[in-house]
């Protein structure tokens, strides 16, 4: 089998804003420009991957994912043949960085060799762990204290029972007053995280934890700027309230020197982030070995990103989903589908495909029309 062609399509996916509102470092968001991947085989088995760009979180953008697949990164495949998956990464790791159009590249591989071997992903990876239905955590973006308890009551009403309030983009006061009324919004045996994304210094992530304690808080995503992962362990020397480390944690080398530094009790892993389901699948296993945690993440994917997701999830046993909710919320956002079948099928959880491949089928009318807008 050789890969004959790789086509790239960006896509607009319009944000339900019924759901509640996203923001980001740079403000309020309305729409997700993502970029689809199909990879052809000679025997007509086709691929299909997805890169979630974000600029200020890994770099990338979908139109600039799109030119570096197109020139740089297709020719180093075409020709390959895609069940050889670690060979053809291999040639990928010539150029640098770009892990998010790495790992929807991966995806499409992944999803040939399934498809001819007629198995799920998961069964690839080691075979299922765990099965059917995974619990999510819902997302509270940093908007008012009487906003934020109302999109956290609304969303335990749907079935959620964790709640990841978005802090750090505040005072650290206004961040608190927040948690108290969600707090109070949502009960006592609804679980809370808070994720600052680096928005913290040190001397406020260790003001905050008295108050993050006395509101029954799960753990701390991110407190510090990613690059001070001496300031992440300073942070969690100080405070009894386990730390996960995102942004922080990129690559295998990342979660290395997170490990080295007692930085962090939990790493949040994901194939975007970490340059494929490979990557995350290393990361899982040298966190396991040092007694870290894992729990998986998100970039608001569509649906071909939260699939892979869920295989990773499916497979890996120290993504521990039982005890931190996924964050495989992109499905619950967005407006538009584009596979056959939704991945959520009950309130607050996807479910793990089951197919061959990925175990999705996609809907390439509507992604045209969606690509009209981008």
């Amino acid at each position: 089998m050789k890969i004959t062609q790789i086509e790239t399509l960006p896509v607009t996916v319009p944000i339900d804003r019924r759901v509640g509102q996203v923001k980001d470092a740079k403000g309020f968001r309305f729409q997700s420009r993502l970029l689809l991947i199909f990879v052809h085989t000679d025997c007509g088995i086709e691929g299909g991957g997805e890169v979630t760009a974000s600029p200020d979180w890994s770099g990338e953008t979908s139109l600039g994912a799109k030119a570096l697949i197109d020139t740089h990164l297709s020719p180093r495949l075409i020709g390959e043949d895609p069940r050889r998956i670690r060979h053809c990464m291999d040639r990928l790791s010539k150029t640098f960085a770009n892990p998010f159009a790495k790992a929807g590249l991966e995806m499409a591989l992944f999803d040939i060799l399934g498809k001819s071997l007629n198995t799920p992903v998961y069964q690839l990876l080691g075979g299922a762990v765990r099965e059917g239905q995974l619990p999510l955590r819902f997302p509270v973006m940093p908007v008012g204290p009487a906003e934020s308890a109302d999109a956290a009551r609304r969303m335990v009403h749907e079935g959620f029972q964790t709640i990841k309030l978005k802090v750090g983009h505040d005072p650290l006061s206004y961040d608190i007053e927040r948690l108290r009324l969600v707090r109070e919004a949502v009960g006592s045996e609804v679980r809370i995280t808070v994720d600052a994304n680096g928005g913290w210094s040190v001397n406020e992530a260790i003001r905050a934890a008295p108050y993050l304690e006395e509101y029954g808080v799960l753990f701390v995503e991110q407190p510090v700027h990613r690059l001070d992962l001496e300031g992440l362990a300073e942070v969690r020397r100080n405070i009894r309230l386990p730390i996960m480390a995102d942004e922080s944690v990129f690559t295998v080398q990342d979660a290395l020197r997170c490990i080295q530094l007692r930085a962090a009790d939990i790493i949040s892993v994901y194939p975007g982030k970490n340059g494929g389901l490979l990557n995350t699948l290393a990361i899982a296993s040298l966190a396991e070995a040092a007694g870290v945690h894992c729990a998986i993440g998100s970039n608001m994917e569509w649906d071909i990103g939260s699939a892979t997701m869920a295989h990773a999830c499916a497979a890996i046993p120290n993504i521990c989903v039982e005890r931190y909710a996924a964050d495989i919320i992109g499905a619950f956002f967005h407006t538009e589908r584009s596979i056959e079948t939704p991945l959520m099928t009950e309130p607050a959880c996807v479910r793990i495909p089951e197919g061959a491949g990925l175990g999705i089928e996609v809907v390439h009318q509507l992604e045209t029309h969606l690509a009209a807008g981008h």
